[in-house]
Formats: C-alpha cells, structure tokens, sequence
C-alpha cells in the first residue's frame, strides 16, 4: 500500500449519517435470512459462529447508541462467544437496536467529540465507524446464510475511503484481519479485501 496516499480526516456530518443509515439498511435485509439451523455455523470471522456473531453485533449497536445519547462510549474487548440465542430473539434484538441507533443519530445536530474510551473522536467519523462495522457484519451474515449479498457498489465506495483511517495495526487482527491480495471485482471486493477477508 502506498504510503504517500493521502487520507480524508474529517466526514461532513450529514453525509456519515446517511452512510450509517445504508449500512443498517442492508445489513437488516440479511438478517431477514437467518433460521434456526443457521446459529451454529461458522462466519468468515473465524472465532465466532453466527448466534454469537448476532450477540457481538448487538453489543456494538448498544455502544453506537450510547455514542449518540451521551457522547461517550465505553471501550472493551471483544467478548468471548457465548451460547447460542433463539433466531426469533438474537433477529428481533438487532432490529429493535437498529432503530435505536438510527433514531439516536438522528437527533445528533453537531458534529462534535464522542469520548470513546480516553480518546476524542469526532461524531461523524464514530460513524462512518458504526457503518463501516455494521456494513461488514452484514457481509457476515449474508455469507453464512448462503445469500452472498455484496456490501452495495455505492455504499462500498464510501467506506473504502475510510478503511486507512479507521482501521489501524492496533485493530488487526482483533477487530478486521490484515489485507489480502489477489484480483477483485468492484467496490465490495476491494473493501472486503482490505479487511482481511475473501469476497
């Protein structure tokens, strides 16, 4: 990756709004997929399962909601995977969160400093964050199911001019692996690619 590429450092507020908003539309239409049978398989995240997968996205809605209402958010590592949840519930939960988290953001007017942990983190780059994670757990789920829906061209398009400045060494391979190589075909690819996973 070049080194002499030049990175945004700031997203208009509305425009990452919107972004977010595309992420969890898609990602809700994957979760419409998922059955009972469907818990216990494996996801391309390689430690979780998808019942678990469905507990760890919730927890990051939880915190992109709480972003919102208090302009803090507390950091912690990722939980270990736990028992599975009924589809009905682990589905229901995400849907419920999802419009929280839209309905928060909503009322976010400025774009100001969200505490996440000790650091300061401007309100439109928390989400282009949120889409961004959102977005690739919507992957996930589209790839466990069997539905192989691409992140949409447009919405990839976006996200990819934040990948650098949103995923960083100290994030990989914890929260997004390390990029792969190899020939890719659209927006989808690339970004998939460059979060260490193969589209």
């Amino acid at each position: 990756m070049s080194t002499t590429r030049s990175f945004p450092s700031h997203a208009p507020l509305l425009e990452s709004l919107e972004m977010l908003e595309r992420a969890v539309a898609y990602t809700r239409v994957q979760l419409q997929a998922i059955t009972p049978e469907m818990l216990c398989l494996p996801t391309p995240c390689e430690r979780w399962r998808l019942g678990a997968l469905l507990g760890h996205m919730a927890d990051s809605l939880d915190a992109l909601t709480e972003a919102a209402d208090l302009g803090q958010v507390t950091v912690a590592g990722l939980p270990e995977p736990a028992g599975q949840p009924s589809p009905v519930d682990a589905v229901e939960a995400l849907r419920v969160r999802a419009c929280s988290l839209l309905g928060a953001w909503s009322a976010v007017a400025r774009d100001e400093d969200v505490m996440v942990g000790d650091r300061p983190l401007s309100s439109s780059l928390l989400a282009c964050a949120g889409a961004l994670e959102v977005a690739v757990h919507g992957w996930d789920v589209s790839q466990t199911t069997g539905v192989r829906a691409p992140i949409p061209i447009a919405l990839a398009r976006d996200l990819l001019i934040w990948v650098d400045v949103l995923v960083s060494d100290a994030d990989r391979p914890e929260r997004f692996d390390h990029p792969i190589s190899g020939p890719s075909i659209g927006p989808s690819s690339r970004l998939l690619m460059s979060l260490g996973r193969e589209p």
